[in-house]
């Protein structure tokens, strides 16, 4: 829509976990190196954790891209199901279709999975995003799958993705043998306010190969900062529909007064007017 307009290759301010998009702050480089180095040690379990926006999921791919060959995983999306349930879709995500559906048929189907792995010096993750919402006897569960191991080193691996309260339902006492296991909780925090900019600068370079620079003026971005509280998917909805404001004016530049235009619409719920005029031009 407004990318021919601003020089962009595509879309800068998309919401989908891009990794060529992924901006490294303190916390973020901090969380990757945890995570990078707990699965090559092959630490069994391992936490992430951070409120809603902040980028876990663009971390998680991230992470899975930089990963070594001898690295199977699996990520399952919807940890409200049973246990059961998420390791049979677990499976299905590691390439195994098991033979039955019981408990006892799915752990021995990982098992076996997971020997033949180790035939080749292979190690297994499972990623279970939105991790805040599994049960206590789901949690428990995860705990004894990572007993399996050898007797140098664990076979299977879980990374527990989830929002803050995941740390509250780890600290139950019914969880302690869990939580020793775990080494250390990682928290992804939202940006600082001087990072907003740069973030902004970031993936305005990325989706315009490098050609488009200095789009929003300071006091643009300055109310982008204000209105996102440094949490990236609302500094990226905040960018986009600015550059739809401007874009819709005719401007070459974004200004505070588009951002704030954008804003109203984004608070109340609703377009502001010329990029409700775009929009229905699209459909």
């Amino acid at each position: 829509m407004y990318e021919a307009h601003f020089g962009f290759r595509e879309p800068p301010f998309q919401i989908t976990p891009d990794p060529r998009f992924l901006f490294l702050t303190r916390s973020h480089r901090d969380a990757l190196a945890y995570l990078t180095r707990g699965i090559a040690e092959r630490k069994g379990i391992l936490v992430l954790t951070g409120e809603v926006g902040v980028g876990k999921t663009l971390m998680v791919r991230t992470l899975i891209d930089r990963l070594p060959p001898g690295v199977e995983t699996a990520v399952v999306m919807n940890a409200r199901l049973s246990f059961k349930h998420l390791l049979y879709l677990a499976l299905l995500d590691f390439g195994i279709q098991p033979r039955a559906r019981t408990k006892v048929e799915l752990l021995l189907a990982l098992q076996e999975f997971l020997l033949n792995l180790g035939r080749r010096d292979g190690t297994a993750l499972l990623i279970v995003d939105e991790a805040q919402t599994l049960s206590t006897r789901s949690l428990e569960e995860f705990r004894l799958l990572s007993n399996l191991e050898t007797s140098t080193q664990k076979m299977f691996q879980i990374l527990l993705v989830g929002q803050p309260e995941l740390k509250a339902t780890l600290s139950l006492h019914s969880l302690r043998q869990l939580r020793q296991r775990i080494p250390g909780i990682c928290d992804v925090s939202s940006l600082p306010p001087d990072s907003v900019a740069e973030y902004v600068e970031h993936r305005l370079n990325v989706a315009g190969g490098g050609r488009v620079s200095g789009l929003f003026s300071p006091e643009a971005l300055e109310q982008v900062a204000r209105f996102s509280k440094g949490i990236p998917r609302l500094v990226n909805q905040a960018c986009d529909r600015s550059l739809m404001v401007g874009y819709a004016s005719g401007a070459d530049r974004i200004e505070r007064e588009h951002v704030q235009e954008a804003v109203r619409g984004l608070e109340d719920g609703y377009l502001a007017p010329h990029a409700a005029a775009i929009e229905s031009i699209g459909t």
